[in-house]
């Protein structure tokens, strides 16, 4: 067991009654971490120690995710509530402006939270956020796009509407991961997911799962930005972090060799340390400037 799952994490409410929980450890400025759909508060043990050795770190579980209790009751959820509930925990959390690292739905959530509110982010570190109408601005990507969705979302979704939620976990684990070596194919892994598939339902059954942001708004960002992929990702994340880097003209685009679409467990070390001087260069330069 590694020293963040060695934790008890906390609980507090947000938003009239939103259940989340939390770790949080070290000094410093704040820095959230932010997992994925199929992740929690524990998906980052492999940068706890080496962040929180120079940081205020928090990591927590979004609102579908385990252990949070939250009841699944509508169809409208998507990153505009996620990044709702980021913004409330960071004032509860007294953390803001915080350096917010996410990958996947988390970096997307992570992206819309700067965007409305820049004031609460000092920096931005995200891996391959699927921001699925983006991927039709590159070659392939419109290709890419439209195969991930019949062969992985509607699929999931079917399966989550028949109450099957492991086979959809099962899809959505080789559809977004890939089936290659990984932390997505331990046991460690697909129990992580499993627990969790109640965040992807939320979002199988959203009207909107994925809204297109602002390319203006992107644009115009001055918040420092590091985005992140994964040498062997799938198509269909290699177009919509392109695409992104395309709109976003000040980003720092960086490929991490020895992994997929989840760098920061496939391949830890290059992960931490390409983060972390992204982010002691940044928040550095800020607090002097």
């Amino acid at each position: 067991m590694t020293p963040l799952e060695r934790q008890s994490p906390q609980r507090l409410e947000v938003r009239g009654g939103i259940e989340i929980h939390y770790v949080q450890a070290g000094d410093g400025p704040s820095l959230v971490f932010v997992h994925g759909g199929m992740g929690d508060w524990s998906s980052w043990a492999p940068q706890w120690v080496a962040f929180s050795s120079n940081f205020r770190c928090i990591t927590y579980s979004r609102r579908f995710s385990s252990p949070n209790s939250n009841v699944l009751d509508s169809t409208s959820h998507s990153v505009i509530e996620e990044a709702n509930d980021l913004s409330a925990l960071l004032d509860a959390w007294d953390a803001a402006p915080a350096i917010l690292v996410g990958t996947s739905y988390g970096a997307y959530t992570a992206l819309q939270l700067a965007l409305v509110h820049p004031e609460k982010v000092l920096a931005l570190a995200l891996t391959e956020p699927p921001i699925l109408p983006f991927a039709d601005r590159v070659e392939g990507g419109k290709e890419a796009r439209l195969r991930f969705e019949q062969e992985v979302l509607n699929p999931a979704t079917d399966a989550f509407a028949n109450g099957r939620p492991e086979d959809a976990v099962r899809v959505l684990t080789e559809g977004i991961n890939g089936s290659g070596p990984g932390e997505a194919t331990t046991q460690a892994g697909r129990e992580r997911r499993l627990r969790n598939a109640n965040a992807m339902r939320a979002l199988a059954i959203s009207s909107l799962p994925y809204p297109l942001l602002s390319e203006y708004a992107l644009g115009q960002m001055t918040v420092p930005t590091l985005l992140l992929y994964g040498e062997h990702t799938l198509p269909v994340h290699r177009a919509t972090t392109t695409a992104l880097a395309e709109l976003m003209p000040h980003a720092h685009l960086i490929r991490i060799t020895d992994s997929g679409h989840g760098i920061h467990r496939d391949n830890p070390e290059a992960f931490n340390a390409v983060v972390l001087d992204f982010v002691n260069t940044n928040v550095r330069e800020r607090q002097l400037g």
